[in-house]
């Protein structure tokens, strides 16, 4: 099943997500393009569920990673050297940039109630953050990655309608809350371009084998989706650095242990996480929310899987740290909500056509919406067929079909589309739905259950083992992205 758009999110959320560079923020959910309902009808890509890469484990050193020595001293302007707190390969980091974030989340995680670190760590967190963005950005731009001003807008009309607002309106808001609308814009055109090297580069690196998909596939068949729970999990992560030595990887142990004691001692988990985690969602307070559990890493699920809610598991080892884990919360396992990637012996298949009206400089969102809306009433009114109002009025390639999708399975449409489109009984025609494409009148033909195939079975399931290594994946990557980087601190914390 498709990942459902994720409920009302604060301004503040989506600010501190922008802040912090999350690989699973909600705006990106909301804003990330999708599969669309005809064109690729295909399982979304397995990226936001993902836990948010970690920060470097060198936080406290101010010299270069260990790239530094053979990469070329890059040039900075004397004339902002003043100014230059951070300098990130050919890149600056400058005072005006940290006091503004430094600024920027502290408001958010007041209002997220995530108790602040003390000044000196905060400062370092907030700063790590920045210079892996920097990183992150950097391999975007050589990659050749870049997010047009369509898709931006696009992005942004997204977040803005999840927030129950007209774009007008949210950006209203956003700039009563101080940040200029400008920089808010620049942000979330950073994140989907963060989000998309991410994708590239951690994607390729994850190839399940034939044997894990068998595995996989024979676990569930053994469990079946009804016995499947949703986990709401926090965790810390102390990093190690790549090729460290043994005495390295020792004090990085016994940090992971002295952080477990402060919290069997009664310490606030969100404050150790927020003050000492090398995880990019440490400012989180280490969150990373409700995820069915096929869809975590096992390392997670066997740390936790004799913990009660509210506990705290041992420290256990990855090949990219340490980590502390606790329990937030679990449930059962929902398909409504996204939760189950299982391939089950049986699916419901939806028999569906739309009418699509695509926005662009000559079609507002105001004038789609109205457009379609008068289209549902005529359909209605019984004035005219679905078939044919699809055919004179759908921009989708299905128009010559009368708008006819054909069958879909659960995950192949856009998430608002999907989300729509469960909703309605057979017959039944939605209310204008928005998705990236555009605005979608959607009419249920037909619904049944069918056994899924074997080819599809092992495509679920390849999908769900990706999932599961993307959190070490992406901290692998992260972490070597860091390492490489020509890192040199100018100013002394202050």
């Amino acid at each position: 099943m498709g990942k459902m758009m994720t409920p009302k999110w604060t301004l503040a959320r989506i600010a501190l997500c922008g802040a912090l560079g999350c690989a699973a923020g909600a705006w990106a959910q909301n804003a990330a393009p999708a599969a669309a309902p005809t064109e690729t009808p295909a399982t979304p890509p397995a990226a936001t569920p993902a836990a948010a890469a970690p920060a470097a484990s060198q936080t406290t050193a101010p010299a270069a990673a260990p790239a530094a020595a053979t990469s070329p001293r890059p040039r900075v302007k004397s004339e902002l050297a003043d100014s230059i707190v951070v300098v990130v390969n050919d890149d600056v980091i400058t005072k005006n940039d940290l006091d503004q974030r430094l600024v920027f989340v502290e408001k958010n995680m007041r209002s997220q109630n995530v108790p602040l670190p003390p000044p000196a760590e905060f400062r370092k967190q907030v700063l790590e953050h920045m210079i892996i963005e920097r990183c992150e950005l950097q391999t975007a731009k050589e990659d050749g990655l870049r997010v047009d001003d369509l898709t931006l807008d696009r992005s942004l009309a997204r977040i803005a309608e999840n927030n129950k607002m007209s774009l007008q309106q949210f950006r209203d808001q956003i700039e009563r809350e101080g940040t200029p609308f400008g920089r808010f814009r620049e942000t979330i055109r950073d994140e989907i371009l963060m989000q998309r090297v991410r994708e590239r580069e951690v994607e390729s690196r994850i190839q399940p084998t034939e044997s894990e998909v068998d595995n996989y596939i024979a676990a569930q068949n053994g469990t079946g989706a009804a016995e499947q729970q949703e986990l709401d999990l926090a965790h810390i992560l102390v990093g190690i650095p790549e090729n460290a030595s043994a005495e390295q990887i020792a004090a990085r142990r016994s940090k992971a242990e002295d952080l477990l004691r402060q919290l069997k001692g009664g310490a606030d988990f969100t404050k150790i996480a927020a003050t000492y985690s090398d995880a990019s969602d440490a400012l989180q307070g280490g969150d990373l929310g409700w995820r069915n559990q096929d869809r975590l890493p096992q390392l997670f699920l066997d740390a936790v899987g004799q913990l009660k809610e509210g506990e705290v598991s041992a420290v256990v080892k990855s090949a990219n740290g340490f980590h502390i884990v606790k329990l937030v919360g679990k449930r059962a396992a929902n398909p409504l909500r996204g939760g189950t990637a299982a391939p089950a012996s049986a699916v419901v298949q939806t028999h569906a056509r739309h009418i699509l009206i695509k926005v662009n400089q000559v079609v507002t969102d105001v004038e789609a919406k109205r457009k379609l809306n008068d289209l549902r009433e005529r359909l209605i009114n019984k004035s005219a067929t679905f078939e044919e109002l699809a055919k004179l009025y759908s921009n989708d390639l299905s128009a010559s079909k009368g708008g006819d999708i054909g069958w879909v399975y659960p995950g192949d449409t856009a998430p608002e589309f999907e989300k729509a489109m469960d909703a309605l009984k057979v017959g039944d025609i939605s209310e204008p739905v928005q998705t990236q494409y555009g605005f979608h009148l959607i009419q249920v033909v037909e619904r049944k259950t069918d056994d899924v195939s074997k080819e599809r079975q092992r495509l679920l399931a390849r999908a769900a083992i990706r999932d599961r290594k993307m959190e070490e994946a992406t901290q692998d990557w992260t972490r070597s992205l860091r390492d490489r980087a020509y890192v040199e601190f100018r100013d002394d914390g202050q």
